[in-house]
């Protein structure tokens, strides 16, 4: 397993849960916006963790920590990942998981085998604008394969989408709404340009408190619970 980063201690990434983060490095998106671009560009990739280390380090939390927070990067690009998971699990902790959903097949082994306790799917764009946004050729079948998935799991899950104001327009909003219709919990994440893959982004923005109301209204018709954060 590449690790690229841990947070030890979060309150606020695990619903309701403490929890700590594992970031996983690499990733098959170039999204310009993404505020880790250290585990995304491999020029950029600082040393792994050893993985003895981090196993040392949630031995020691046991009973401390309830859960484990698995993001990237992209996750589901470790051959590993399932391992991975089922080592944590024998300690204890649940365990949340951060994807792109570009790999329904690993998706469901960890579905099917009930290896999660949370799921949470980034939503970059309507699918039409999935290769723009990203920047990388898509499989667009595959997008749409996971979010099913996950919608009809069984599992705690939300979808969330990441909001520059000049990628995506309130249309484009509704129609991620539309094409993840029937989900329980959808957020809209706003852009916080701190650092970024592309530089050129740190000058961009995001939608204000109003005009995310007046999103989160509309986004109803298509969603459970639609919140802002």
């Amino acid at each position: 397993m590449k690790i690229g980063g841990l947070q030890k201690f979060s309150m606020i990434d695990y619903p309701d849960k403490v929890a700590c983060i594992v970031f996983t490095q690499g990733c098959n998106f170039r999204c310009p916006y993404c505020h880790n671009p250290e585990l995304v560009k491999p020029e950029m990739f600082g040393e792994s963790l050893n993985e003895d280390e981090f196993f040392d380090f949630l031995k020691e939390r046991v009973g401390k920590l309830d859960a484990v927070s698995i993001t990237g990067g992209e996750p589901t690009l470790q051959y590993d990942l399932i391992e991975f998971i089922k080592k944590i699990r024998d300690l204890g902790f649940l365990i949340k998981l951060d994807t792109n959903g570009t790999n329904p097949e690993m998706l469901k082994e960890i579905i099917d085998q009930k290896l999660v306790n949370y799921l949470a799917m980034d939503i970059k764009a309507p699918l039409a604008k999935y290769e723009e946004i990203t920047r990388m050729p898509m499989n667009i079948e595959k997008i749409k394969q996971s979010v099913e998935m996950i919608k009809n799991s069984g599992i705690d899950y939300e979808f969330r989408t990441t909001l520059v104001k000049n990628l995506l327009s309130p249309d484009d909003i509704l129609q991620i709404g539309k094409e993840i219709a029937g989900a329980k919990k959808y957020f809209l994440q706003k852009f916080v340009p701190t650092k970024t893959v592309d530089e050129k982004m740190l000058s961009e923005e995001t939608y204000s408190e109003e005009e995310l109301e007046k999103l989160k209204e509309k986004l109803k018709s298509f969603v459970a619970t639609c919140l802002s954060r």
